[in-house]
């Protein structure tokens, strides 16, 4: 099968999600490339144009909205359509925000493949698609903030659920919670990385605007 303008790029930092996606994609026969996070996207757009771009939300170094922000504020790239996947960012506004910021598609995780190769072809076949116009800075910021912001609320109640549980569960059933709490930490972690470097931005946005 081939692409008139370009492979699909699939970014995504989980590696056996990635391999996933790119097998599949491959056994369709969709040309493919992949990278681990936001700036390596940029940087596989830079040598070669894509017809398609698949992104997770939350990676590190620069995630699936500040990629999509950039891709959607530089005319060179302003129109390659943009299909999200994630398992953590899923809540309506989540999927709002998402949308606004200029993708065709949001596809929750795990993925079900049938549903991803459909909405692949579909997204290729439809044409150029009316995009919204590209939020300004403060406001891409300020819902950036927002969607961060609720998904550390959210993950540190559940850290403070999983601690509690475990001081009452039975000792065969706790190395199960205690790998789950380890998985909560390490997403705690890495939002408040995120917002760290989001608070850093506005700081330097809010003094020179």
């Amino acid at each position: 099968m081939s692409i008139p303008y370009g492979p699909i790029l699939v970014v995504e930092d989980v590696p056996n999600i990635l391999e996933l996606l790119e097998v599949t994609l491959h056994f369709k026969g969709y040309p493919t490339v992949t990278a681990r996070n936001g700036q390596e996207a940029l940087e596989q757009i830079e040598k070669e144009r894509p017809a398609l771009v698949i992104t997770d939300i939350l990676m590190p170094k620069m995630d699936g909205f500040a990629l999509v922000h950039r891709l959607r504020n530089d005319p060179k790239t302003n129109s390659i359509p943009i299909i999200f996947l994630s398992a953590t960012y899923v809540t309506p506004e989540d999927k709002a925000f998402a949308m606004s910021l200029g993708a065709v598609r949001f596809l929750e995780k795990p993925v079900d493949t049938e549903d991803f190769l459909l909405t692949v072809a579909e997204v290729l076949t439809a044409g150029p698609s009316t995009m919204p116009k590209p939020l300004g800075e403060r406001e891409f910021y300020k819902g950036y903030r927002e969607r961060l912001e609720f998904k550390l609320r959210y993950k540190l109640n559940q850290i403070q659920r999983t601690e509690r549980l475990l001081e009452t569960l039975p000792e065969e059933q706790k190395p199960a919670f205690k790998a789950l709490l380890k998985d909560a930490r390490g997403h705690r972690d890495e939002i408040q990385s995120e917002l760290n470097e989001l608070y850093l931005l506005l700081e330097k946005y809010t003094n020179t605007a």
